[in-house]
């Protein structure tokens, strides 16, 4: 089975698609071109560079077509007073007594540093569907659990693309 997608996912997935095949990849190859056009390719940094770059943006092509192929595309609307995708939640660690914010994404978008956490995630899965004041217990991958309280739910209607800009 495929990731979980949502229809902005795969928007933003195909305009990256889009743009290494129509921009990325014609700029690359010209570049092949000057540099094998200098003669000897044995010591020929430019050559080997443009090669290896245009080996990756192969491989980013080839990557994000199967991610698209395979995917499961999921709905990111939800209730108001509901944890849902792409909303942002203030929740109340009561083993720490503290409170941290988190938007939750996508799998292909979470990226917990910027405080963006899947769905999938053991918190995300605890708190979606849930509303304030609830108190969910997130269950670890090792089997430990802990609980936190939902004190805030903002549904900003932007979607996740305004928060990260690459995959």
């Amino acid at each position: 089975m495929g990731q979980e997608l949502t229809k902005s996912d795969v928007k933003r997935i195909q305009e990256e698609i889009d743009h290494r095949k129509l921009v990325l990849r014609p700029q690359i190859t010209r570049e092949i071109a000057e540099a094998a056009a200098q003669g000897d390719r044995s010591e020929n940094f430019e050559y080997y560079a443009a090669k290896k770059a245009n080996r990756e943006n192969n491989g980013r092509i080839n990557y994000l077509e199967r991610v698209l192929r395979f995917a499961r595309i999921i709905d990111d609307s939800s209730k108001d007073d509901e944890v849902g995708l792409n909303n942002t939640v203030t929740l109340y660690f009561e083993d720490d007594d503290e409170e941290e914010v988190y938007r939750i994404v996508t799998s292909i978008r979470g990226h917990s540093l910027e405080g963006l956490i899947s769905n999938e995630s053991p918190i995300g899965r605890a708190v979606m569907g849930h509303k304030v004041g609830d108190r969910c217990e997130v269950t670890t991958e090792k089997g430990g659990s802990y609980y936190v309280v939902i004190r805030k739910i903002e549904n900003t209607g932007e979607s996740a693309d305004d928060y990260i800009k690459a995959f």
